[in-house]
């Protein structure tokens, strides 16, 4: 067993502010969701389940039918899928919804379904009367192991992406394992590019796990799935305990992301944001060989993980020098200074302030193959 696993349970506590702030609920189905609601007195509140239009017709309806007894009333809020209605329109539509519905502060919203749908419900649920309760239901892996903790919500602005957002706490986050059966492959592979990231910036011992657990995770056997998900929140509830607000180490989860966010958005988000991850960590973990911060043994075993959950290192079609002047319009630019996350080793990872344009650029030269 590796070390990340002695404390393994179904249930992890997130702090904020050296304070017990809220649960991660790990489960198998949505039948005891009744019981984490009962805990916020949901007799007296009006619930609105925000979803989009691909989880919502798998599960809106199951939710709603097991949660209506118990609470005053519920109501289903559903919104193209997709990250291009990421916007400021979308969450008008909420606004009004909640409005007509004549929701008020004692009210609470619940987010089924991946990241675009918890980062947007959590900003809906930030800036509705300055404030209600909301709970995160997150149905991908990728939600479920990175955006659904810790506390960031927002938007897309333009061609900008979460550039519009709140630091916004959830009641509680419930993980029913068994939505991650019917991920569609390319979908579910994508959430392994936050995974070995974490395994990356965080703990070696976990990727080389990742390694050894390979067919049981492509198998989606529960129980693999469960320990995995438990290694990973851990980690990220960790970083989020000490650096809530991103001034400092939480800044690490960004690895990979300074690059591939921007393919992302060049890439008009034909490609999946765990697929655009895997190619900012393919150009991270170069810049890392490249000016001596990590072996070459460690990139090379890096890249191994990548490509045997089948995640891309490289994309066509875009041009390098687009890709740098996306990353200087980034949120994670500080005062005009580039904060790009290296690695020194697999399982240890800092900010540095000194990587420049050039630097970005022949790290998006490696991962741009265009004929």
């Amino acid at each position: 067993m590796i070390k990340a696993l002695e404390n393994y349970s179904d249930r992890i506590t997130v702090n904020y502010e050296n304070k017990p702030c809220y649960d991660i609920v790990f489960e198998q189905s949505f039948e005891n969701i009744v019981t984490e609601l009962n805990k916020f007195n949901i007799k007296s509140k009006k619930i609105c389940i925000v979803t989009e239009s691909n989880v919502g017709p798998l599960y809106a309806e199951k939710l709603l039918k097991i949660i209506k007894p118990y609470c005053k009333k519920i109501i289903i809020h559903q919104f193209p899928a997709g990250e291009k209605y990421k916007n400021i329109d979308t969450i008008s539509q909420i606004y009004e919804t909640l409005i007509i519905n004549k929701f008020d502060r004692n009210d609470m919203l619940l987010a089924l379904g991946g990241g675009v749908t918890g980062d947007m419900t959590g900003y809906a649920a930030a800036t509705y009367l300055r404030g209600i309760d909301f709970v995160q239901i997150p149905t991908t892996l990728l939600s479920q192991v990175d955006s659904s903790i810790g506390g960031k919500t927002g938007v897309d602005f333009k061609a900008y992406k979460n550039m519009v957002g709140a630091f916004y706490m959830p009641k509680f986050v419930y993980m029913n394992l068994e939505t991650l059966v019917s991920l569609p492959e390319r979908e579910y592979l994508s959430g392994m590019g936050e995974v070995i990231k974490h395994g990356i910036i965080k703990d070696k011992e976990y990727l080389y796990w990742l390694k050894e657990n390979k067919d049981q995770v492509f198998k989606r056997d529960i129980r693999t799935l469960k320990e995995l998900l438990f290694v990973s929140c851990n980690i990220k509830r960790v970083v989020v305990e000490n650096d809530p607000k991103e001034k400092g180490d939480r800044a690490l989860l960004n690895f990979g992301h300074t690059i591939g966010h921007a393919v992302e958005k060049l890439k008009d988000f034909s490609l999946l944001h765990g697929e655009c991850v895997s190619i900012g960590i393919n150009a991270a973990l170069y810049l890392s060989v490249e000016k001596g911060f990590i072996s070459k043994t460690d990139y090379i075993d890096a890249l191994e993980v990548l490509k045997m959950y089948k995640l891309p290192m490289t994309t066509s079609g875009i041009i390098p020098e687009e890709v740098v002047n996306a990353t200087l319009n980034d949120k994670k630019m500080d005062s005009g200074i580039i904060k790009f996350i290296v690695a020194n080793s697999i399982g240890d990872a800092t900010i540095n302030r000194k990587i420049s344009k050039n630097d970005l650029l022949e790290s998006a030269k490696k991962v741009i193959v265009n004929e």
